[in-house]
């Protein structure tokens, strides 16, 4: 059985990924698992940037196949803020954060709210980049947050298809709709490539259109 090393710290991406290649014959470890490696510093002008920054700087300092994601909030009022410092956007936790967005839209009408939450997934081995994908769910920002799960801006993400808020979301309603899981089941032919042949074939919940 390979092994699949997930290059986050972000407990929340931690749960939604190993949710999502739930059945896939690879040991999964997170960064938590492999002991304490150099920050791979996020300075790139792009979630694909990012995402492939991560990858393979684990992927050479563990000597695994690493999968790593970028991903953040787009808000068009904001012109695409804020993006990739959707994390550090300011200091303090998710509600810090979701409170600065909110004051930022503030007199923003319901029309104009529109966002979109992106991800950018990348493997690699300590040799080279083997794949990388993209997601993205559009919605639109509420004036205020709705609902207990998830984490990041899902509070104030509404998605219309589903008439409500990724927070108000099941893990696998989450799954079907977010950018996460798209990126991954796109990612999907890559990771059965990892897999011998006499292994059972991923299989994902859901369904994703292109």
């Amino acid at each position: 059985m390979r092994r699949l090393l997930f290059a986050t710290t972000s407990a929340g991406k931690l749960r939604e990924l190993r949710a999502l290649v739930a059945g896939l014959p690879l040991e999964v470890v997170s960064l938590a698992d492999v002991g304490p490696l150099p920050e791979v510093v996020e300075d790139g002008a792009t979630f694909v940037e990012n995402a492939r920054k991560k990858a393979l700087g684990y992927a050479r300092a563990t000597g695994l196949l690493a999968l790593a994601d970028d991903s953040g909030l787009c808000v068009d009022a904001l012109g695409g803020a804020p993006g990739v410092l959707s994390a550090r956007y300011a200091p303090g936790d998710d509600r810090a954060r979701i409170n600065k967005l909110l004051a930022e839209l503030a007199g923003v009408d319901e029309a104009h709210r529109g966002a979109a939450f992106r991800c950018a997934l990348c493997l690699a081995a300590p040799d080279g980049v083997l794949a990388e994908v993209e997601g993205e769910c559009r919605g639109h920002i509420l004036p205020a947050p709705v609902g207990q799960g998830g984490f990041g801006y899902d509070p104030v993400f509404y998605v219309p298809g589903l008439g409500r808020t990724m927070a108000q979301l099941s893990v696998e309603e989450k799954q079907q709709v977010s950018h996460r899981g798209m990126a991954l089941e796109r990612m999907r032919p890559h990771l059965e490539r990892l897999v011998p042949p006499a292994s059972v074939p991923l299989h994902l919940p859901g369904k994703w259109g292109m």
